[in-house]
């Protein structure tokens, strides 16, 4: 009788656990479902805006300067999603300016025309969310983390559509080697709020059609070329967006004339290129890579460009959307190239290079199902490993702990470079 007490006791601890962290989890899915929501209404409007009055890019340097003025005034300068990242890592304060700051800050740069996505926003959106959710409630310092977590999920579900591939990256892109298996279900219960909410503001999932192509040896030898080259694009993807922080932070101490520099330079590459197609998200060159095909030859080299100085000059927005751009306009060039459907090597390239630049395999390849279903999830295990791998210990996360050797099982506890 005492031993069935005790298996009671214990069943109904974790039952109680269960039910607290669904209210918890459910509750910051709410608010950030209803702040995502908003947020991706938002940064589509000024696209749109933009894309009618494309004037609006001999505006970027006055749109810097609002931006470093909103972080000079509320003393949120140096914070980002390294910074939520840290805070899941060390408890680290998450300031709560920080989230109309970005909101704000983004949506600027998109409107005058700045090479950024949307998902750093978001990360720091549900981060700065779910940590303030936390402190309302007490939560303990072993409370803390998770709920940051869920937030981060939570948005970035609402953004993208894909809330399987946000709770797997939310636990995942922390510390790689290593899942915090506690978060599943909180942060699974946060993204599916958030998604449902995303869904009834009318806001449509990332999707795309993608042919099954038979596995045969051949083209699995193609997309291990294919992984390979999705390798050293994220390397180089990395090294430029980092390089690029480093020398404008180091030359231009004044961060008003740093984002007005920036502004000018993105100006001057948009003039050079003749072409909008590398301002803002760059959502219509990753569709016409996907469904038909085709990109210019050298977009992906551009886009890396364009989104080093937009971001490391001082404007605000995310890496995840430009490293898509990326991915799938080198996929489509390398593809015919390899002997692979431009299609189907650029839905690859995406999703590897996606992989080799946030280190985060078991989210890239729920991430490709989500995308464009599993039909060819092969081939894109294929690419995601070898991207992985041979990425290194690169990631556009300084603050993102790889806990495990990539290449032996060895503890190395090291941050991304």
């Amino acid at each position: 009788m005492a031993k069935l007490k005790s298996t009671a006791y214990h069943v109904g601890i974790y039952f109680r656990t269960f039910y607290r962290w669904v209210f918890l989890s459910a509750v910051t899915g709410a608010v950030c479902g209803l702040v995502g929501s908003a947020f991706n209404l938002t940064v589509s409007w000024v696209t749109g805006f933009r894309g009618e009055h494309p004037w609006l890019i001999f505006l970027l340097p006055v749109g810097g300067i609002i931006i470093a003025a909103l972080y000079r005034v509320t003393k949120t300068e140096g914070a980002g999603t390294n910074r939520i990242i840290d805070s899941v890592h060390e408890g680290q304060r998450v300031p709560v300016l920080l989230i109309p700051v970005i909101f704000i800050a983004t949506a600027i740069t998109h409107l005058v025309g700045g090479s950024a996505g949307r998902e750093g926003a978001a990360l720091q959106i549900g981060g700065g969310i779910g940590f303030r959710v936390g402190r309302l409630l007490h939560l303990d310092e072993k409370d803390m983390p998770l709920v940051t977590l869920c937030g981060m999920s939570a948005v970035f579900a609402a953004l993208f559509g894909t809330p399987l591939t946000a709770v797997v990256f939310a636990l995942e892109v922390i510390s790689v080697g290593v899942l915090y298996y506690s978060g599943l279900i909180p942060c699974l219960a946060a993204s599916l709020v958030a998604y449902g909410i995303s869904r009834l503001c009318g806001i449509q999932p990332m999707s795309f059609d993608c042919a099954l192509v038979p596995l045969t040896v051949s083209m699995s030898l193609r997309t291990c070329v294919l992984g390979v080259l999705c390798a050293v694009v994220s390397i180089v993807l990395c090294v430029a967006m980092h390089s690029t922080e480093r020398f404008a932070a180091e030359k231009i101490k004044s961060i008003y004339l740093r984002t007005v520099i920036g502004g000018v330079l993105v100006i001057a590459l948009t003039l050079l290129v003749g072409s909008y197609d590398y301002n803002g998200v760059g959502t219509q060159v990753i569709e016409s890579a996907l469904n038909e095909g085709t990109a210019p030859t050298w977009a992906f080299f551009w886009k890396i460009v364009f989104t080093a100085v937009t971001i490391g000059f001082g404007f605000k927005g995310g890496e995840i959307v430009p490293t898509f751009f990326i991915g799938a306009s080198l996929g489509c060039v390398a593809g015919p190239l390899l002997g692979m459907p431009a299609e189907l090597a650029a839905a690859i390239a995406l999703v590897a290079l996606f992989c080799g630049a946030v280190n985060c395999p078991v989210a890239s390849l729920i991430l490709s199902v989500e995308l464009f279903g599993a039909g060819n999830i092969v081939y894109f295990a294929i690419a995601c490993g070898i991207s992985y791998m041979l990425s290194g210990y690169f990631g556009l996360y300084s603050s993102q702990k790889i806990i495990y050797s990539k290449t032996r099982a060895e503890f190395i506890n090291r941050y991304a470079r």
